[in-house]
């Protein structure tokens, strides 16, 4: 009887391998001597995603995804914090590719299930530090799903190892703003390609508008802001004339905002400026939500194409919605999540002919609320 994997070209059986689960790639890999020969090929764990950590290393898994971490260029990793299996899991995994993986190009990180303790996190981390040191060609990483607060060390670390990196993005759900400015400054000259960063606001200085400004700079596309924390509430406002070089200089330059609850009103009219090039805009605060809106459509309408707006409904919301429907016509997504009136969804219908996609409930409907594709 002729060999399962005998009916199909190995580069047919890789193809498929590539994008199979974790799991199923080692139950591929059993079957037959020709399927284990394509299921150990590189180009199949070139680009890696790992859900469940810990179940997904059951059994004789360890061995099998260890042969193969020479061949994992990017690496999704998933777990769960708060279980203690998952997260010895997802350390074990990221400390053996910081010993065997120099080719790692690709890392993003994301937690899962409950949220863990405040002070939880230290081991996943130390790895994180280890991968920095040992994978110099790391172009890309991720570490917004982290819970955990981050600190200078990890991104003096990143500046040290890791000069070719294109995007590090440090704007996670954390308590505390540890990333100071300097720390920053250091990234930017180590790291001469970076093309994009997140951060939170606090993080962010006029001197590091400068260093993005200089004309030897490589385009830089992208920087997400995240204003959550106390530190980003009392960070300084960064000079206009800061923001308008570094527009001049990257003009296709996209920023991120999101503000958060933590953020007063007198620290949302710091942040938002009209010489900040704003293409994504999401508002959970927890005060007025109308004027930045407003602000909005009035300064926005060039550059914005994404919207997220969490708030308590109301007739001024739903005018304030209208006005940047009407002036924001090459917007892409607008998501509110609060009832508004069927005007509203008529207007962002009607005026903005690139809208992709929209969450625009007209009655109470039970969450979640899915996002309506435009056909």
């Amino acid at each position: 009887m002729a060999e399962p994997g005998e009916q199909l070209p190995e580069e047919v059986l890789v193809l498929i391998f590539r994008y199979l689960p974790l799991r199923d790639r080692v139950a591929a890999a059993r079957v037959c001597r020709a399927w284990a020969v394509a299921a150990a090929c590189s180009v199949v764990w070139r680009d890696t995603t790992i859900r469940s950590c810990d179940c997904e290393r059951e059994g004789t898994l360890l061995p099998y995804l260890t042969a193969s971490l020479d061949h994992v260029h990017n690496l999704r990793l998933e777990f769960e914090p708060s279980r203690e299996p998952s997260r010895r899991a997802a350390t074990e995994l990221l400390t053996a590719l910081a010993g065997r993986t120099p080719g790692l190009r690709s890392l993003r990180l994301e937690c899962r299930g409950e949220k863990p303790l405040f002070d939880a996190g230290r081991d996943i981390l130390d790895a994180v530090h280890a991968v920095c040191r040992a994978a110099c060609a790391l172009r890309h990483l991720d570490l917004r799903r982290l819970p955990f607060t981050l600190d200078d060390a990890l991104v003096l670390q990143a500046a040290r190892g890791c000069p070719e990196l294109r995007s590090l993005f440090l704007d996670n759900c954390t308590l505390v703003g540890s990333v100071r400015p300097d720390s920053v400054l250091q990234l930017l000259e180590a790291c001469p390609r970076l093309r994009a960063l997140g951060l939170h606001l606090a993080s962010l200085s006029g001197t590091a508008l400068q260093v993005l400004a200089a004309p030897d700079r490589a385009p830089f596309a992208l920087l997400a802001l995240r204003c959550a924390c106390p530190e980003d509430a009392r960070a300084p406002p960064l000079p206009e004339e800061a923001w308008a070089a570094v527009r001049r200089r990257h003009p296709g330059l996209a920023v991120e905002l999101e503000l958060e609850p933590a953020l007063p009103a007198e620290s949302v009219t710091r942040v938002l400026q009209p010489a900040v090039p704003v293409a994504a805009l999401r508002l959970s605060l927890s005060g007025d939500t109308v004027g930045p809106v407003c602000f909005a459509a009035r300064h926005y309408a060039a550059t914005l194409r994404a919207l997220e707006v969490r708030a308590a409904a109301s007739a001024e919301l739903d005018a304030a919605l209208e006005l940047l429907a009407a002036r924001c016509a090459g917007l892409r997504e607008v998501h509110c999540f609060c009832v508004v009136r069927p005007s509203v969804l008529h207007a962002f219908r009607t005026q903005c002919p690139r809208l992709r996609s929209y969450t625009l409930k007209l009655t109470r409907e039970p969450h979640p609320w899915l996002p309506t594709p435009v056909a």
